[in-house]
């Protein structure tokens, strides 16, 4: 089903989103149709119920067609995950229908100015007024924040205890009063801000939507990180290199130079067949983890592995095909400069562990 909408609907319209920069509304729409909004969020709150080893496999296939729409439903996922697995029933009913459905958007407010992902050096605060409590600071680099619905934004609650038992996860809804946003233009997608500064002032949150219990926020923290950043980091980059891979051999069977195509040369057949291996290695450690993590087990240094091999392999193997096309794989009529700079960002997160 998905591999279908991709190859007909998808891929004839995804030069054009990529080159204009444009949000392409109309295939939404058509994901919404299709349940693609509510991918692991149980039958009975309106998803399909499936489990992550078969979301891993669909977030390939739309990273293969157009990486928007993978991105579309990663942070929206992150929600639904955290809600079905440590919301209320009250708080299940309330945000899940909506979100599975695709009628409403959610997302996810944990980077800050200061600390970037570090949840231990949280500097937003969240104080109990009664029946609600407040929160204030600053939230940077939030992927489609302001056109989400709700947020998931996390807080200190115990300036003591912090990461042991001090930082609370809260449901947000957008708009709130005392909740702005910024803004913010990165080299990727330099025309246009996918990406937000998220002022908190004051902002009064009930105490029916903390997520979870109070001071466990963090332990919730890491299993987003886990299940929906790491490992579908792995999703993404095999999305991307499997397309590029398939149009780099027809590239190479029909680009001839001195009398024959270069594809018969061994430079190239090595290059391919090293950007082979890496797609095989990657997928399978990608679905392994997968697999485990629908077990229940705990796989935070395998989807940590992920992220790094998606980066350090996807940049590698990018920058073969990109060799393999030669000039042409610069021209912004192609995908390939597009792909080649989204894996060597993803290579350079990856990488932050060297840097450090």
């Amino acid at each position: 089903m998905v591999r279908d909408f991709v190859r007909r609907e998808v891929e004839p319209v995804a030069a054009h989103h990529d080159h204009a920069d444009t949000v392409p509304f109309e295939l939404i729409d058509r994901m919404k149709e299709l349940g693609l909004f509510g991918i692991t969020v149980p039958e009975k709150y309106g998803g399909m119920g499936l489990d992550y080893t078969t979301f891993a496999s669909i977030f390939e296939e739309l990273s293969k067609g157009f990486m928007t729409l993978s991105g579309a439903i990663g942070t929206h996922h992150i929600l639904t995950y955290v809600l079905d697995h440590y919301g209320t029933e009250e708080q299940k009913q309330k945000f899940l229908p909506d979100l599975a459905s695709g009628r409403k958007r959610g997302g996810l407010a944990l980077t800050e100015p200061s600390g970037g992902t570090d949840m231990a050096n949280l500097q937003t605060t969240a104080k109990k007024d009664g029946e609600e409590y407040t929160i204030n600071g600053t939230k940077m680099f939030i992927t489609g924040g302001a056109s989400a619905d709700f947020l998931l934004v996390q807080a200190v609650t115990d300036l003591e205890k912090r990461q042991r038992g001090g930082i609370t996860m809260f449901i947000i809804d957008n708009p709130t009063p005392g909740m702005t946003f910024e803004p913010i233009r990165i080299w990727t997608t330099p025309s246009k801000a996918h990406q937000h500064l998220i002022h908190l002032d004051n902002v009064r949150v009930p105490q029916t939507q903390v997520l979870g219990e109070v001071g466990h926020g963090f332990s919730l923290g890491q299993q987003w990180l886990v299940h929906h950043d790491r490992l579908l980091r792995g999703s993404m980059a095999l999305g991307i290199l499997t397309r590029a891979l398939e149009m780099a051999i027809d590239w190479s069977k029909q680009r001839v130079t001195y009398g024959q195509p270069i594809g018969d040369r061994q430079a190239i057949q090595w290059m391919l067949s090293d950007v082979y291996i890496d797609i095989m290695n990657l997928r399978a450690l990608t679905r392994e983890t997968a697999a485990r993590a629908d077990d229940g087990e705990d796989v935070r240094v395998e989807a940590s592995m992920i992220k790094y091999c998606a980066g350090e392999w996807g940049w590698r193997s990018i920058d073969k095909i990109m060799q393999v096309f030669g000039g042409l794989g610069e021209s912004l009529d192609m995908p390939i400069a597009h792909w080649y700079l989204c894996l060597l960002y993803t290579s350079d997160a990856a990488d932050e562990r060297s840097s450090v």
